[in-house]
């Protein structure tokens, strides 16, 4: 086992221990939401490499989930068709992605819906966000809570073209820096102008570059659930 190989496996052990302490019903489910190459697979080796294993593959079609996901025992996630291509295309994503935030399902006769979190990514190096927006305010925090919902921002690296990326430290310099905080900061204010609603703090990362990894899983880590979505 190589070093990085290592750090992934160490990731998938916390992530465990964390789900075991909050005496969560596991394994927990999440939505992997994106716009088309937005490297969501990259986002998943990056955090957690050989220990992703893919167990399904477009085994939902009504939902239009490319694939499926497991980490370990406790994690599972759901990738999404990417958004983005289109408005037929994005309005059936849509439809498609409601049905599966609302879905249901039943464990010692309690019913629950089934996705625990939604971890939507960004493209950082995009200038039109617009339709990861809409598809935020009008999609999915009308059909979850604003605490489940994690953004995060990908292509830190190219989110100015390029510039003022340090290749050599592998890290942006203080202007990028600048602009990206900026970009985090309008990101969450934007969606609270449109919704009222608070999400957590939004990270940027390249998971390209393996750059600031460690952050998005102390970010998915720090924002897990305390109890599954029982209906009411």
């Amino acid at each position: 086992m190589n070093n990085q190989q290592g750090v992934s496996h160490t990731r998938t052990i916390q992530l465990q221990s964390a789900l075991n302490q909050k005496r969560l019903l596991t394994p927990l489910d999440v939505a992997l939401v994106g716009a088309t190459e937005v490297s969501k697979s990259s986002t998943l080796n990056a955090l957690f490499g050989s220990d992703v294993a893919e167990v399904g593959k477009g085994s939902q079609p009504q939902t239009q989930i490319v694939a499926d996901y497991r980490v370990g025992q406790s994690f599972r996630l759901y990738d999404t068709a990417g958004f983005g291509d289109g408005k037929e295309a994005n309005e059936r994503h849509a439809k498609n992605l409601v049905f599966l935030l609302r879905d249901t399902c039943t464990s010692k006769q309690k019913s629950y819906f089934l996705m625990d979190l939604v971890l939507v990514i960004l493209d950082g190096s995009s200038r039109d966000l617009g339709t990861s927006y809409k598809l935020l305010t009008d999609v999915i925090l009308p059909n979850i809570e604003p605490s489940r919902v994690l953004v995060a921002i990908n292509k830190a690296d190219m989110a100015m073209s390029g510039r003022y990326w340090d290749f050599e430290k592998n890290q942006p310099q203080p202007r990028l820096i600048e602009f990206l905080n900026e970009k985090v900061h309008s990101t969450k204010e934007r969606i609270k102008e449109a919704t009222g609603l608070t999400i957590p703090t939004p990270i940027y990362y390249s998971a390209e570059r393996n750059y600031n990894i460690d952050e998005i899983f102390g970010f998915i880590i720090n924002n897990l659930p305390t109890h599954r979505r029982y209906l009411n």
